[in-house]
């Protein structure tokens, strides 16, 4: 189920070390709900249609020397119709001192004014990159996430198949867990979505017949990581004979996650195969294709040739 998030304003502000020159009296229940900032040199200049209220508000230096070239009287009736559209807040960066006119107006409609010391751009990309993360859409699925060889390998299968066995097996082998049980997955962009453990139960794993472990304490902290690109979708089933499965991989199959296609591969297992050497060679086959090199579609030419070659010679 893929829900709408929003970030404490507070919360924000904390994060990146801002100052409140101006707390609002609601300003502990404002929460931010567009990944987005706003700087408002048209609606300082008076033009206000397709204003977003929604979005922060950052202005900077070009935006402050334009305020110091009008009137008082006109920066109090610009910021007087800018504050009445109740936005979450207003940000000044490089420790610009703030214009009395705006901290008169700020205080009429009882609007948090926040000052940063960095540079324009470097607040809004930095604002931007953190709302994007944790408004993204997200969705929670069974199963587990590990990263082998650089990829992000989401195993998915019936409970009690061998998920968290496979984990424990990768772990013994180098290799890093990013979440067992439950994995929260979060779109990134059009093209990727990243995995992490809820905070709940982060660097734990449940092994049938032991119980719980604390991977981070057991097999040390380069043996965890808190997310993890999903490169690669594996669905762990059981073997059932008489069933057809790829044995060329030559097809691309691909598992929809909030809208992202990710491409996946169906491993059946059998008792004594060994689950954690067959997933790190499917990370490394993963990792290949998306560098331009398919096994499968050179082996197939191969095959190709040699039958047209043998054909030739036949007549």
């Amino acid at each position: 189920m893929i829900n709408s998030y929003s970030v404490p304003l507070s919360q924000m502000v904390k994060e990146f070390n801002l100052r409140l020159l101006y707390k609002a009296t609601d300003y502990e229940s404002i929460n931010i709900t567009v990944d987005d900032i706003s700087r408002p040199g048209l609606q300082l200049a008076g033009y206000f249609e397709h204003f977003e209220p929604m979005r922060l508000q950052l202005i900077g230096t070009t935006e402050t020397a334009y305020l110091n070239k009008l009137t008082s009287e006109e920066r109090r009736s610009i910021f007087d119709r800018f504050f009445s559209y109740k936005i979450p807040a207003l940000i000044i960066s490089r420790d610009l001192d703030p214009l009395p006119e705006c901290m008169e107006m700020a205080e009429k409609y009882d609007t948090t004014i926040i000052q940063g010391s960095e540079t324009t751009s470097y607040i809004i990309s930095s604002l931007i990159s953190y709302l994007k993360i944790n408004l993204a859409p997200r969705i929670t699925r069974h199963g587990v996430l590990v990263e082998v060889y650089g990829e992000g390998l989401l195993l998915l299968g019936e409970s009690g198949i061998g998920k968290s066995e496979a984990a424990v097996e990768l772990l013994k082998r180098g290799h890093r867990l990013i979440a067992d049980d439950a994995v929260e997955i979060k779109k990134a962009s059009s093209k990727k979505c990243f995995g992490t453990a809820p905070e709940l139960i982060r660097h734990y794993i449940e092994l049938r017949g032991i119980g719980v472990i604390n991977v981070a304490k057991l097999f040390g902290m380069a043996a965890v990581k808190e997310s993890a690109d999903v490169d690669l979708i594996i669905n762990i089933v059981p073997w059932r004979d008489g069933e057809v499965y790829d044995r060329l991989g030559l097809e691309s199959q691909y598992t929809d996650i909030l809208g992202v296609k990710i491409p996946s591969i169906t491993i059946p297992i059998t008792p004594g195969r060994n689950l954690a050497v067959i997933l790190e060679v499917a990370a490394m086959n993963n990792r290949q294709k998306k560098m331009g090199y398919n096994a499968a579609a050179e082996f197939t030419e191969q095959i190709n040739k040699h039958f047209d070659t043998s054909f030739g010679q036949s007549f």
